[in-house]
C-alpha cells in the first residue's frame, strides 16, 4: 500500500495518556474534547493474542466464534492500493456480498501476500448479533455506557475521511492502522461528497489522501494544518470525539478493530443528519428572503432556544417546546412521519 502524501508528513501526533483502571478511563473519556491514544488498553484480549501468533490464528478463533449466519462483506478491484470509494462515474469502486464467515476468511487467506490484491472488508459487524461469546471474551470496561460493540475486518483498506454522530472508542486488535483526524469544524476544508449517496452512510472527503489535488481541492491544506494522525498497534486504542473527521487504514494483510459507539444524549432524540436532509428539501432552494426567515427561525427554536421563546405560553401547554421527553419525542416523531407521508 502506498504512503501518504508529503503534504501530510508534518501532522501532529495525537496526544498519548496513560490510565490506570476502568474508572480511570471513564474519566478521561468524561471530560475529553480531542483525541487520545491509550497504548496497549487492550493488549491482553485473546483475539490480540491470537493475532500476535499469526493472521490465521486470528481468522481461527474469531470464525470459532462466528454465528451460522451470512456477513455482508465489501469486495474491492484490484490494483486500487484498498481505496473503498467512488469509481469515475461516482457509483461505489467496490460490490456488496454475502457469505459465510470461514468462507471470507478462506478468501483472504488465498490473496493474503499478493500485490495488488483486491481489497476485502466487512464494516462495522454487531458483535452481539453475529459472534457467540467474542464480545464478552474482548471488551473494554465503559462504566455506565451502553454502546454499540462492532468490529471491522480486512485486508489492506483505505477508508475516506467521514465523521460518525457519536463518541467512538476504536480498539485495534489484529494488524496495524493509522487514523487520521481533524476537527469537526474542517469539513469545508475537506471537500465532502454526496450527502445521500454514500458507501457507508455518511458523507465522505472526496480527496485522495495518498495523492491530494491540490489544484483541485486547495483549501485540504488548511485541513492538513489542524490535522494529527495515530498510528496503532495491535492493543492500542484510539477516542474519537463525536463528529471528528477521520481518515481509517488497514496497513497489515489482515487488520481487525472492534470499536465502541456511545451518545450522551438520550437514544429516542431524532439524528441530526435527518434534520439537514430534511432541510435540504424544504428550505434550500427556497427565495432568498424565505430562506433567511427560516433561519431566523431556526435560530430562534433551535440553536439559541432561551427562555423567551416559550415564556410567553402557560407551562402545560407548551408541548414540544418544553425539554423533549419520550412520550414528546415520539408525538414529535409521529407527526413528521405523517406530514413526510403525504
Amino acid at each position: 500500500m502506498a504512503e501518504p502524501a508529503d503534504i501530510l508528513a508534518g501532522l501532529a501526533q495525537v496526544p498519548e495518556i496513560a490510565v490506570a483502571d476502568a474508572a480511570d478511563l471513564d474519566a478521561r473519556l468524561l471530560n475529553a474534547t480531542t483525541p487520545f491514544v491509550v497504548r496497549g488498553l487492550v493488549a491482553d484480549w485473546p483475539m490480540v493474542q491470537a493475532g500476535r501468533r499469526s493472521a490465521g490464528d486470528a481468522r481461527d478463533y474469531i470464525a470459532a466464534h462466528a454465528r451460522d449466519v451470512p456477513f455482508t462483506v465489501s469486495v474491492g478491484a484490484p490494483g486500487t492500493d484498498g481505496r473503498l470509494f467512488y469509481d469515475d462515474a461516482m457509483q461505489m469502486n467496490f460490490r456488496m456480498a454475502r457469505a459465510k464467515l470461514p468462507d471470507i476468511f478462506s478468501k483472504i487467506a488465498r490473496m493474503e501476500g499478493q500485490p495488488d490484491a483486491p481489497p476485502v472488508y466487512l464494516a462495522s459487524i454487531d458483535l452481539h448479533a453475529f459472534f457467540a461469546g467474542l464480545h464478552e471474551a474482548n471488551q473494554v470496561d465503559l462504566g455506565t455506557r451502553t454502546p454499540l460493540a462492532s468490529i471491522w475486518i480486512g485486508t489492506k483498506t483505505r477508508i475516506a475521511a467521514h465523521n460518525d454522530v457519536p463518541d467512538n472508542l476504536a480498539c485495534v486488535a489484529v494488524g496495524r492502522r493509522r487514523f487520521t483526524l481533524f476537527p469537526r469544524e474542517q469539513f469545508r476544508n475537506l471537500y465532502l461528497g454526496p450527502l445521500d449517496h454514500t458507501p457507508a452512510g455518511r458523507p465522505i472527503s472526496m480527496v485522495d489522501f495518498h495523492a491530494p489535488d491540490l489544484a483541485r481541492h486547495p483549501r485540504f491544506a488548511d485541513a492538513v494544518a489542524h490535522g494529527q494522525v495515530a498510528e496503532l498497534e495491535a492493543g492500542d486504542a484510539l477516542y474519537i470525539p463525536a463528529l471528528w473527521w477521520h481518515h481509517v487504514e488497514g496497513l497489515a494483510d489482515f487488520n481487525v478493530l472492534v470499536n465502541y459507539w456511545w451518545r450522551d444524549s438520550p437514544r429516542w432524540l431524532g439524528q441530526p443528519q435527518d434534520a439537514l436532509n430534511h432541510a435540504l428539501l424544504a428550505i434550500r432552494d427556497l427565495p432568498a428572503d424565505q430562506k433567511a426567515h427560516w433561519r431566523d427561525l431556526f435560530d430562534h427554536y433551535v440553536f439559541s432556544n432561551n427562555d423567551d421563546v416559550v415564556a410567553h405560553i402557560p407551562e402545560p401547554a407548551r408541548s414540544v417546546l418544553a425539554p423533549l421527553t419520550p412520550e414528546s419525542a415520539g408525538r414529535l416523531r409521529a407527526f413528521l412521519l405523517r406530514q413526510l407521508s403525504k
